[in-house]
């Protein structure tokens, strides 16, 4: 039999966020550091950390493209006279309402247009469907420690 064990780690087991997780990347690859970048996120009334772990993944993402730390460069939130927009800046917003089970916008925002990306949670058994997706992409798979991406890379199994 097998010796050791396989995780999956993720800060959100969603298939389809992961899925923009990695059109995120791209996006920002191919937009270039020109635009501007906004990370708004909204869960319901009780969830009790903010940001999301989802919304600081989203952020992590484009600032590894863009050669930064994420932890230096977001802003979480403005309120004030903060003066302009600083270009390497990226902005993190979170909203609590409701019982919305979340929703993350990603915005780059460039000169005469902007692209957005956005997913949506309907409900929670998405993340038990990427969850359960995960358990059984590792069967057959070496002991280890795998993320999501592992998971979307090697297909439907």
């Amino acid at each position: 039999g097998e010796t050791g064990g396989k995780i999956v780690l993720a800060p959100n087991m969603s298939v389809g966020v992961n899925v923009l997780l990695k059109l995120l990347k791209k996006a920002a690859e191919m937009l270039g550091p020109t635009y501007d970048f906004e990370v708004f996120e909204m869960h319901h009334s009780a969830k009790v950390d903010s940001p999301s772990g989802t919304a600081l993944r989203i952020a992590d993402v484009v600032a590894e493209v863009r050669g930064l730390d994420s932890t230096e460069v977001s802003e979480h939130g403005r309120e004030g006279a903060v003066g302009p927009r600083k270009s390497e800046e990226i902005g993190v917003h979170a909203a609590r309402g409701g019982d919305v089970v979340g929703e993350h916008t990603a915005i780059f925002a460039g000169p005469g247009e902007r692209v957005e990306l956005i997913h949506r949670a309907h409900n929670r058994d998405t993340f038990a469907r990427g969850a359960v997706r995960a358990a059984l992409w590792t069967q057959g798979r070496a002991p280890g420690s795998y993320g999501m991406a592992d998971v979307l890379d090697g297909g439907q199994e």
